[in-house]
């Protein structure tokens, strides 16, 4: 399985600071809680990415 492959499955993406000074990326899929913190530092490398895929996916076609 790959980027690429879908799947059916419902996801709640959840982003904010936490009280620790890190950004927090919290996934709800059902049972399943994905709490994922990082660095302001890496959030910010992180939403660079984010920008270069949504670049890219215009492109798509």
């Amino acid at each position: 399985m790959g980027i690429n492959t879908e799947r059916d499955l419902e996801a709640n993406l959840q982003i904010g600071p936490t009280d620790h000074g890190m950004v927090r990326l919290f996934i709800d899929a059902g049972e399943l809680e994905i709490p994922m913190d990082f660095s302001p530092e890496e959030a910010e490398e992180i939403a660079e990415e984010i920008r270069a895929a949504a670049a890219a996916a215009r492109t798509v076609k």
